[in-house]
């Protein structure tokens, strides 16, 4: 398992959001992987979902917030609340806590941004992943 931890050098979440869609992107367009991005509430996956559609005009990312009916899965999936499907490869974890699922992927992205709460909840989930013996790569952003 890959764990990356992404440190930004804003303190915008915006701008935190809008790399979050650009490293999507290039997952998907590179490696073709299936992606989940798990979110924080109903209100952060919709914010994703427009967000994947309009932070660059000339980007297609076939993706849909995620419903245990679905049968079409595109291959990137939101969600806030239930638990992906198998198929899915990576995780970017935009929520505070590590989710109960995280050991079905096979990679974790989790995005850091300049905020006092939001690195020290990411230093809890470091340790957390650190705890389960996992390696864990740093990329500082500038």
């Amino acid at each position: 398992m890959k764990i990356d931890f992404y440190i930004l050098a804003t303190n915008k979440i915006e701008e935190a959001h809008h790399f979050t869609c650009e490293l999507v992107e290039k997952l998907y367009t590179e490696k073709a992987s299936s992606i989940f991005l798990h979110t924080e509430s109903q209100e952060q996956a919709e914010h994703f979902d427009l967000l994947l559609w309009t932070y660059r005009d000339d980007s297609f990312l076939p993706h849909a917030i995620y419903t245990k009916t679905m049968e079409n899965m595109p291959p990137i999936l939101i969600s806030h609340g239930e638990t992906p499907p198998s198929h899915a490869s990576v995780l970017f974890n935009l929520h505070q806590d590590i989710p109960p699922f995280f050991q079905a992927f096979n990679h974790i992205i989790e995005i850091v941004f300049t905020n006092t709460d939001v690195q020290q909840l990411a230093r809890h989930r470091y340790k957390q992943y650190r705890d389960h013996g996992l390696e864990i790569n740093t990329i500082k952003l500038s």
